[in-house]
């Protein structure tokens, strides 16, 4: 591959004294080298991670091409690089990108291609948020773990680090290069539409101890790991993709409870972190959002919290970050406030250049633009690219999936469910009293890359654990009729286990799961998503929680439903009482065992 060849000779003497995960600023003589041959829109595009649709870097789908066109007017990832030179690329799902391992693998190796190719190329750091739970871009047969609050709920610092090393060395293989994990928000508001089960919990040392060693985790296998959203999305009640939310906490408070976490993540060694599109106005009292707040990032992040790494924004394309401002100022004041990556913004070409013009009209400098990409350099170097961005179909084969990645999933997941109704000793199961099982309840969208749906999955492993057990879907607002039906079926059955998806006082869930009750029938019931839904189903017999409705989750609840393994998990948040939200019903650290 002669660009390749071209690009290593051109930078070996950067590399040949590169200490893979030590510091590279020994080095940042040769860097600034790179970066002063570099012309400025050169310098303006690795500032920049986009977006792109398609499953190949050079032969995407027709629809792909037409998406690509639409939204950023080129039309395919190869000439995304080449016309914006952009140095990060982010994966999703919906952009057709994680199709299967080996093709993510071409992907990575075709962007590289393309990237390293160009006058002065340089390797690109390929991004996605593989969170896993209830939010994971690259699914089955890549190992697939269970989220943030289940592994809040096992406790396990050595399970939090396996995880990363795992899902790393799997990303890495594939490669991903920067993943936007782990989640560092303490969730201490049960209403939080956007963080909940993505956070390890509401006890801000519990969380800071399985961010530090999932960071070390996912590091260790050459994975940059994420700390996400600074300072702090845990309190919330709005979803800054669609609103502006506002923290209300004080100094003192922010300092207890949101700080923590990260202020663990920048002595764990983090890689980057990433920005919240929140307003804390004890922080910063201006009314802009975090992402385009100097005293926040540059006053706290870098002079208080003494962080010297890559400072990504959120998504350039969410409501919280871009209502008091236009697309064009957004990435100027983000720069200006502190931030190295720009990512995913709705329009990359008003973005662009409206960097490009800053610089050109003195709103910024290109010294502060050499700040941030000699972070982004110097990432890229301590992570190996410079040495070799490619990877191999056999590195796939070898790594992606493998049984041992699969079993320690499994086990690490029966470490997180949760007892916390076990009336009259109902669970566990037993299936000469109680053999034949409907599954019946919510099954909302599977999350990437699981089997769903959620009823399914929970009746086939039970039949696997010896059950006769049959799945009958009653969705997130059952009608009355769907309800009558399903109550009819319990009539029939030994016993139920029902999954349960953010129960409300007035959820037709709620009245689905009374009707079951009613049959007298014994009733499981299994929370998939937030533990929360337990206050609002005081007559249910015996209740789980899952965390999470992926299937690594879902078969281990199975395994405590037929007491082939223990419940071992602890609420890592308090519920409260549904009559009255001032007490505590279970607080944290709550949960039975057999």
């Amino acid at each position: 591959m002669p660009s390749r060849r071209t690009v290593l000779a051109a930078t070996m003497g950067v590399t040949a004294s590169l200490a893979i995960g030590g510091t590279a600023h020994a080095d940042d003589t040769r860097l600034r080298s790179l970066i002063s041959r570099m012309t400025l829109p050169e310098k303006v595009g690795q500032l920049f991670v986009m977006r792109v649709y398609g499953h190949s870097a050079t032969a995407p789908d027709q629809a792909d091409i037409d998406a690509n066109l639409s939204e950023i007017g080129v039309r395919t990832a190869a000439e995304l690089i080449a016309k914006y030179r952009v140095g990060g690329i982010i994966y999703f799902t919906w952009a057709h990108n994680t199709r299967d391992p080996h093709q993510v693998a071409d992907l990575s190796n075709g962007i590289q291609k393309a990237s390293l190719s160009q006058p002065r190329g340089l390797p690109v750091l390929v991004a996605t948020d593989q969170e896993h739970g209830i939010v994971c871009r690259i699914g089955a047969p890549a190992t697939l773990f269970p989220g943030a609050m289940a592994i809040g709920a096992g406790g396990s610092r050595d399970d939090a680090r396996t995880l990363g090393r795992i899902s790393g060395a799997e990303l890495r293989a594939m490669g991903v290069n920067q993943d936007y994990s782990p989640d560092a928000d303490v969730n201490v508001n049960p209403a939080n539409p956007v963080i909940g089960v993505r956070s390890f919990g509401a006890d801000p040392d519990a969380v800071a101890g399985l961010v530090a060693a999932e960071v070390k985790g996912y590091q260790s296998s050459q994975v940059a790991a994420t700390a996400k959203h600074f300072p702090g999305h845990g309190d919330t009640a709005v979803d800054s993709h669609f609103g502006f939310p506002v923290i209300t906490h004080s100094r003192e408070v922010w300092e207890a409870l949101d700080a923590v976490p990260f202020r663990a993540a920048v002595k764990a060694g983090i890689d980057s972190i990433m920005t919240a599109h929140i307003m804390v106005p004890a922080l910063d009292d201006s009314g802009d959002p975090a992402t385009l707040s100097h005293p926040i990032l540059t006053g706290i992040l870098r002079g208080e919290l003494g962080y010297d790494g890559v400072v990504i924004t959120d998504s350039l394309g969410m409501e919280g970050v871009r209502q008091k401002y236009g697309d064009d100022r957004v990435p100027v004041l983000a720069l200006k406030a502190g931030v190295d990556q720009l990512l995913n913004p709705p329009s990359l070409d008003v973005a662009w250049n409206a960097v490009l013009k800053a610089v050109q009209g003195g709103e910024l400098t290109e010294a502060r633009l050499d700040e941030s990409i000699l972070r982004v350099l110097r990432l890229k170097a301590r992570l190996g690219l410079f040495k070799d961005a490619y990877v191999s179909r056999a590195g796939v084969s070898r790594t992606v999936g493998t049984r041992s990645h699969l079993a320690a999933a499994d086990r690490i997941a029966e470490r997180t469910t949760t007892l916390l109704v076990n009336e009259e000793g109902l669970l566990p199961l037993s299936r000469r009293t109680h053999g034949k099982v409907l599954v019946v309840g919510a099954d909302p969208a599977s999350p990437s890359g699981t089997t769903g749906p959620p009823t399914g999955v929970l009746a086939a492993a039970l039949g696997e654990l010896g059950f006769t057990a049959t799945a009958r879907s009653t969705g997130t607002d059952p009608s009355a009729a769907t309800a009558s039906a399903a109550v009819a079926a319990a009539r029939e059955a030994d016993a139920v286990v029902v999954a349960t998806y953010n129960v409300t006082a007035g959820s037709s869930q709620r009245t689905l799961v009374e009707q079951l009750v009613a049959t007298g029938r014994p009733v499981v019931a299994v929370a998939v998503r937030n533990p929360y839904d337990v206050a609002q189903l005081p007559s249910v017999s015996a209740y789980l929680a899952s965390y999470s409705w992926t299937d690594v989750e879902l078969r281990a609840a199975a395994r405590v439903i037929a007491g082939r393994v223990r419940p071992r998990g602890k609420l890592p948040v308090a519920v409260q009482r549904a009559d009255d939200p001032a007490q505590v019903l279970y607080p944290v650290g709550h949960g039975l065992s057999y």
